[in-house]
């Protein structure tokens, strides 16, 4: 996630929607817990759906059944993380495919026109994993090297999170299963 708030970081009641990918942690963790500063506050890897979303006094049984309805409606799939990609400051992994992730934040951002992947400060919303943030080309270039061997991460996706800041640390909210076969709920943080 890129955080919306000032630089002590987020705000309580601040919500995202994510796609949480545990079989990148043991690859990718390490250089995550130095290198972005939302793994020491309770993000694990993940590709973001829509951050920011609702303001957590917003999410009622209504719009918690208006997700569920909203996620049901496109399929699980497999995706592998194999290909490095960067934005200023940031390094990430590119998920492949990446139209299965575009469609789930088309998807809520068509039903939520007023919310715009990361405040709609960035034109394209490419989907993808940061593993570091805030860092200079040569902190990434050593990054990117100490994560190359461990590529590439593979991951079923059956689930997108509503997780919400407690204005100390990201929690886990409700998991939205993806319609078809899943590998089980996605794991509480």
């Amino acid at each position: 996630m890129t955080d919306t708030s000032n630089s002590r970081g987020c705000r309580p009641g601040l919500s995202g929607l994510v796609v949480p990918v545990p079989e990148a942690d043991p690859v990718v963790g390490a250089v995550r817990d130095r290198l972005d500063r939302h793994a020491r506050t309770g993000v694990p890897a993940h590709v973001t759906v829509l951050f920011p979303f609702l303001d957590a006094s917003l999410l009622d049984d209504g719009t918690l059944a208006e997700l569920a309805r909203t996620f049901r409606g496109h399929p699980a799939f497999e995706a592998r993380f194999e290909r490095f990609g960067r934005f200023p400051g940031l390094l990430h992994l590119a998920p492949e495919p990446d139209a299965p992730f575009r469609a789930l934040t088309a998807a809520v951002t068509a039903r939520w026109p007023e919310v715009l992947p990361y405040g709609g400060k960035f034109g394209d919303s490419a989907p993808h994993l940061t593993l570091a943030q805030g860092q200079s080309d040569a902190v990434l270039d050593a990054a990117e090297a100490e994560v190359r061997d461990g590529l590439p991460v593979v991951t079923r996706v059956a689930s997108v999170d509503l997780v919400v800041h407690d204005g100390t640390a990201w929690r886990h909210h409700t998991a939205f299963p993806l319609e078809g076969p899943t590998a089980g709920p996605s794991a509480a943080w």
